[in-house]
């Protein structure tokens, strides 16, 4: 499948994952966060989905020894993702562009281990195990939401008596690369648990209900998103069916 986000011919190319049918999207939280990134940026670039049942040939003759998601930029592979990001940001930047670096700081690590908390619970074997690697993720949930909930520098000085923040995204009220990077996974994290774990994000956590729910609004993770069967396909052999 190949998709053209813009009237020029691009000197970009995005290559991502495919899904089970060979032509949609994959799930791939690292291919997630480069589509979201080049279409919140408004890039001209053209988006090819590999289907990796038949790919071998054609990555041997573009890009030799690289799996996707990759970029190829005036006939240059690249396939690191952070320096493909950095690379983004500079090939991509104001005025003609907006910046989605962040801010502040501690944006870049809030949420960084809940991807992998997540990954120890769902892949879980052993029934013993369980009560322990459910709290270890439920605590890094707990942080995030914590993140969210807590005002900013610049949302303090507009308002200093404001005790919980009501900010959309992670940095402010802008998306950033830091929600390119966390918002992929949390998709995931909220589709293979409700399926496999009957398990939600907690009512309680209200920071982080209201950071998905202002994702969701958004065309560049609504168009990004691979479609939630895919999601669940790519879990069902490493999950641990519950007893009924």
């Amino acid at each position: 499948m190949e998709a053209k986000e813009s009237g020029e011919k691009p000197k970009l190319q995005l290559f991502v994952k495919a899904s089970d049918d060979g032509e949609s999207i994959g799930n791939c939280p690292f291919s997630h966060r480069l589509f979201m990134i080049l279409m919140h940026k408004g890039a001209p670039f053209t988006l090819t989905t590999v289907d990796m049942k038949r790919a071998p040939d054609m990555l041997r003759a573009l890009a030799p020894g690289t799996q996707p998601p990759f970029i190829v930029y005036n006939d240059e592979v690249k396939s690191d993702i952070n320096k493909i990001e950095e690379f983004l940001e500079e090939l991509f930047c104001p005025p003609s562009y907006p910046s989605m670096t962040p801010k502040h700081k501690d944006t870049n690590t809030a949420g960084n281990d809940v991807f992998h908390k997540f990954s120890a619970y769902i892949k879980n074997q052993l029934s013993s195990q369980d009560s322990h690697v459910e709290n270890n993720f439920l605590r890094s949930l707990v942080r995030l939401d914590k993140y969210l909930k807590t005002p900013l520098p610049y949302e303090e000085k507009m308002n200093p008596q404001l005790k919980v923040s009501s900010r959309k995204f992670l940095d402010g009220d802008q998306l950033t690369l830091a929600d390119c990077n966390l918002l992929p996974k949390l998709h995931i994290i909220k589709t293979v648990c409700k399926h496999y774990r009957n398990f939600e994000i907690p009512g309680e956590l209200m920071g982080m209900r209201r950071y998905l729910d202002n994702a969701t609004q958004l065309k560049e993770f609504q168009y990004t998103c691979p479609n939630d069967e895919e999601i669940r396909l790519s879990y069902r052999s490493v999950v641990r069916p519950m007893k009924q």
